[in-house]
């Protein structure tokens, strides 16, 4: 294969002379600087989209991915809904449950939470609620024949100071009208089993009770909150959701996960682009040391250039030796940064050596997520800033006056 004659001397030219090894120094610093910026801005990426995915799986472990609701706020006719959106392909199952505010209390201590009413047969097949049970199971709720049934959260159990197997005080605002207003409903519930998310604000403000018992104690009667959904494609529901909201009617509505949690994600994903743009800079500063070594070389090699002018070499041709220099600086210092990127990714990931408290963050150690469209990003990013920097070395270069380096040889 021929290739052009500045790619040779492109490749020469990132050579020393023994005369001149400081050329040589400032195209490894070059080099080192883009591989740097590259392995920085991999890993902090890695580690955010970690973060993210970690906390993904948290809210969808405790929250179907979709939810048929009532402008009402109450469903009546739940069953025939359930029945008719079995024949999705993209819906895998269903279920019923309440949903409302309440007080908890425990002795002098208490707290306001939601607390949510569930089947627990299809709450297994519908959320993953069930695997963050740390005591008890989903299956214990359905014994409310002496006493409702009730699961809180770690965090929520520990300020009220309650364990598995004791009672505690479930309070409702609204309740029944008597001579001096709206009379405050109460009702005992005993803990059978505790959950750990991971979230407080999951382990502090949910607890988990039977759907008949929160219909009881709601005054429903067989009416639902709404209707939980679990999907295929997590990443279809947008789709999915208007699809179902064209075939039920009104006051029912559709709500995936994505709407019910935009602002925390949107949050996280405007960090993630802050971190980017930051971390770019790193990139920045090594094409300025590129421009440097760029220019250096062309005041090292100006009889060179001249020679090659003499000799029939164009300006583009001379503007290309240049630009192929800082574009290979770039190339390799990128391929440097991706190697060295992914294996810190790796080793954080595999050997979790950065250890987090797991009071403060509930997480043990550093999420790291790879993901082949940051590193594409990533790659393309610092290229194109490497090209971009040999710009004006190589029009220097290509604009140089073969006469002037000449007249005194």
């Amino acid at each position: 294969m021929n290739l052009p004659y500045y790619f040779f001397i492109a490749i020469r030219y990132l050579k020393s002379k023994k005369k001149n090894k400081g050329i040589s120094i400032n195209t490894l610093i070059s080099t080192g600087g883009v591989a740097v910026g590259v392995m920085a801005l991999l890993v902090v990426l890695s580690v955010m989209s970690g973060f993210h995915e970690d906390l993904q799986k948290k809210i969808l472990g405790v929250n179907s991915h979709m939810v048929i609701l009532s402008y009402r706020g109450y469903i009546d006719e739940y069953k025939s809904i359930i029945e008719k959106i079995k024949s999705e392909k993209e819906i895998i199952s269903s279920s019923p449950f309440v949903m409302g505010q309440v007080m908890v209390s425990s002795g002098r201590k208490a707290h306001g939470v939601f607390i949510r009413g569930i089947d627990p047969i299809t709450e297994n097949e519908t959320t993953d609620v069930g695997k963050y049970l740390k005591d008890g199971k989903l299956e214990d709720l359905s014994n409310i024949q002496d006493m409702p049934k009730i699961i809180l959260g770690r965090e929520l159990a520990s300020s009220l100071g309650v364990f598995r197997g004791d009672t505690i005080t479930v309070l409702s605002p609204t309740g029944n009208i008597g001579p001096l207003g709206m009379l405050p409903k109460i009702k005992q519930f005993k803990v059978v089993g505790i959950f750990e998310v991971g979230m407080f604000e999951y382990d502090s403000n949910l607890v988990i009770t039977h759907i008949r018992s929160a219909q009881e104690f709601f005054d429903m009667k067989d009416s639902i909150t709404g209707i939980e959904i679990r999907l295929k494609d997590i990443y279809r529901a947008s789709s999915i959701r208007e699809h179902l909201q064209s075939n039920l009617e009104f006051p029912l509505f559709v709500k995936d996960w994505m709407q019910m949690n935009r602002n925390l994600f949107s949050a996280l994903k405007l960090e993630k682009f802050a971190m980017f743009i930051i971390l770019i800079l790193i990139i920045l500063v090594a094409s300025f040391n590129i421009i440097s070594t760029l220019i250096m070389n062309v005041i090292e090699k100006r009889r060179e250039i001249a020679i090659l002018k003499a000799m029939g070499a164009t300006d583009n041709g001379i503007m290309s030796i240049f630009m192929l220099q800082g574009l290979i600086i770039g190339i390799i210092g990128t391929m440097i940064g991706i190697i060295g990127g992914y294996s810190l990714c790796y080793i954080l990931n595999t050997y979790q050596i950065i250890k987090l408290p797991a009071d403060v963050y509930y997480l043990s150690h550093l999420p790291v997520k790879t993901k082949l469209t940051d590193f594409i990003i990533v790659s393309i990013s610092a290229i194109t800033i490497s090209f971009l920097s040999t710009i004006y070395p190589a029009l220097q270069a290509s604009r140089l006056n073969p006469v002037e380096p000449l007249r005194y040889e």
